[in-house]
């Protein structure tokens, strides 16, 4: 892993997402533009983590209205069902997702991805290989995995997964063990990492703008727990405007 130390950055306006944003570079020139991705690879912009017992509404409402409000992605996170129990309900939120024409990315269980036929799994740190997983997936079938350190961006871009999770961003209930992102972890993942990134981590309209627009954003209590699940998609994707 290459490491630029304060001395060697220095600040510019760069076009991240279609608005400017400040950004600190390397002297030596060597950006990696992360929107620049192989062929097959996810351009994610909003994914909803979807999780039942966070939804103030019906999940599968809650679903329809964050797809209508410009959800583009979805991630099924249930981590204390069973596998039975996961596997039924993964098959009517798969169904929904082809319905409305977005992507269902199935957390963790990858057999259930395989056997469903999501268009990929989400992995963490502590969860199956990279490779352990595209042999039991289908070449198109997308992999993601968590990162919490510019450590783990480096090695995820190593393993060859499609995307990552990186975070938090913020402070957040779902993960109190870890702490917040530094500005300078934040600013280097937006700048050199190798594959697409998804932010992750308390993020809500108030505090979106604050996100590099390089990132997608993945998002669970702020969507679910939404009285108005399609205005606040609208207002994340707005990134806050």
């Amino acid at each position: 892993m290459k490491h630029y130390p304060p001395s060697c950055t220095e600040w510019a306006v760069g076009q991240c997402g279609g608005g400017a944003a400040a950004v600190r570079l390397p002297c030596d020139g060597s950006v990696r533009r992360i929107n620049s991705t192989p062929m097959g690879r996810p351009d994610l912009r909003l994914c909803l983590l979807l999780t039942r017992e966070l939804c103030r509404l019906d999940p599968l409402q809650v679903l329809r209205e964050a797809v209508a409000g410009g959800v583009d992605s979805v991630q099924l996170r249930e981590k204390e069902m069973s596998d039975a129990e996961y596997l039924d309900w993964a098959k009517l939120v798969k169904d929904e997702c082809s319905q409305l024409r977005v992507p269902l990315i199935v957390n963790d269980r990858v057999r259930v991805a395989a056997e469903i036929e999501a268009a990929g799994v989400h992995l963490g740190q502590e969860d199956m290989s990279v490779a352990d997983a595209r042999g039991l997936l289908r070449p198109e079938q997308w992999i993601g995995l968590s990162t919490h350190s510019i450590d783990e961006l480096e090695d995820a871009a190593d393993q060859e997964a499609d995307y990552v999770g990186f975070g938090p961003m913020f402070a957040t209930a779902l993960k109190p063990n870890l702490k917040r992102q530094s500005d300078d972890n934040i600013t280097r993942a937006a700048i050199f990492s190798r594959v697409p990134v998804l932010a992750i981590g308390g993020i809500t309209p108030e505090n979106v703008e604050l996100v590099p627009r390089r990132f997608g954003l993945a998002v669970s209590a702020a969507i679910c727990a939404a009285d108005d699940p399609r205005l606040v998609a609208q207002q994340l994707r707005r990134r806050g405007r």
